[in-house]
């Protein structure tokens, strides 16, 4: 069984191209999914201040 994790982990000797590219992918993603949390909490802020202010006064 530790074999076979070991020629899957060695990805056939491109391991060296193959986990780098893993962490890239994972780390753009990771990323575009906090600016998008960032971007979508600002825009409810945005939204929040513009709603009060057109609030009818009385």
């Amino acid at each position: 069984m530790a074999a076979l994790l070991d020629h899957y982990f060695a990805m056939g000797g491109y391991a060296v191209y193959v986990w780098p590219a893993y962490a890239i992918a994972v780390a753009v993603l990771g990323g575009v999914a906090v600016q998008s949390w960032w971007r979508y909490r600002a825009s409810v802020r945005a939204l929040e201040r513009v709603q009060r202010q057109l609030e009818p006064k009385p």
